[in-house]
């Protein structure tokens, strides 16, 4: 409980900070925050899936890359389509996804199910780069990001300041949500499963049915990254969906560490700063971030956050994996 009360405060104390970044950050630094609140909840997402539920996947950037592909599309296609609506279907549209494939790929398991994430990747990636005339192959797809619409009032995002602040409210809602979730009795399940999961059968829990759903939720949220991915940047490639994108999400999270929940997003920062100053530098830069990625992988398996936890385990006395911030195994009841 005091756990979760610091990572409340945690939390509130972030968001605060992060309504005072427009005036204080340059336009280009702010941009690249809006980046790194993008993709921390790409982030959060494999960290579920990868982390928590042990399921390693090498298609998630699937997912990403529909919802970046739905949004473009739809406000391409779709005159006068309110930013809501766009949200919707780019959502809609990875659900509906990860019910598919998830009944075809989880009653795999391990390498199996890795190679075949894998496969499917490389099918959507083939499909988005032949079908021109809906993704724009190479050339990709530009668009202008529609307004927000209140209700009583209508906000222009055209400038960036009024769409860091959508980004915030909205990415930090779905953090925060994703947090809740590994909370609940369905989060725990899911880590008990990855521990032991004849046990969980054992139990009464359906756990093909739990897994689904996790896989489901993951490919939702990873969606909702993909589409304001697209709205941040106003065009969407096939970059969106290319294996380079899960190399970059697994650089991420293996950076950050997988243990705990907070870790990915740590990662995601490390990440996405080393990309932009080392690409203005030198165009090999993902030599670099790929020697950082071995070097982390063979001598701190834990990340960034293994560090920060075996730190305060040495000056502040024992670790404490029971807050539910780890993906450490908590019990649970049916």
């Amino acid at each position: 409980m005091k756990q979760k009360s610091i990572s409340i405060i945690t939390i509130v104390v972030l968001f605060l900070a992060g309504l005072l970044m427009p005036f204080v950050l340059k336009q280009y630094h702010l941009n690249m925050l809006t980046e790194i609140i993008i993709f921390s909840l790409y982030a959060v997402s494999y960290n579920l899936l990868l982390g928590y539920a042990g399921l390693l996947s090498f298609g998630h950037a699937a997912f990403f890359g529909l919802g970046a592909f739905a949004t473009a599309v739809a406000v391409i296609h779709i005159p006068g389509i309110s930013l809501w609506n766009v949200i919707l279907i780019g959502v809609a549209s990875t659900v509906l996804a990860g019910l598919i494939l998830g009944g075809l790929l989880l009653r795999h398991k391990g390498s199996y199910f890795a190679l075949l994430t894998l496969a499917f990747n490389a099918l959507f990636y083939a499909v988005a780069t032949k079908w021109h005339s809906v993704t724009g192959g190479d050339d990709g797809l530009s668009i202008t990001r529609p307004d927000l619409n209140l209700g009583f009032t209508t906000i222009p995002l055209d400038g960036l300041t009024s769409f860091y602040y959508l980004t915030l409210v909205i990415m930090g809602a779905a953090i925060i949500f994703c947090w809740y979730f590994t909370h609940t009795a369905m989060g725990k399940t899911v880590v008990l499963m990855r521990e032991n999961e004849d046990r969980m059968k054992f139990l009464g829990y359906n756990t093909n049915i739990s897994r689904l759903i996790l896989f489901t939720f993951t490919g939702a949220v990873a969606g909702l990254a993909g589409v304001f991915y697209t709205f941040h940047f106003q065009f969407v490639s096939i970059s969106a969906i290319s294996p380079d994108m899960t190399t970059a999400i697994l650089l991420m999270v293996f950076v950050g560490g997988t243990k705990t929940f907070w870790g990915p997003i740590l990662g995601v920062f490390v990440y996405v700063i080393f990309q932009n100053y080392l690409s203005n530098v030198t165009d090999r830069w993902p030599l670099f971030m790929g020697l950082i990625f071995v070097l982390m992988v063979l001598y701190v398996p834990g990340g960034l956050s293994g560090i920060i936890m075996d730190l305060k385990q040495r000056f502040f006395g024992k670790k404490d994996n029971s807050g539910g911030d780890s993906a450490a195994v908590e019990e649970v009841t049916p």
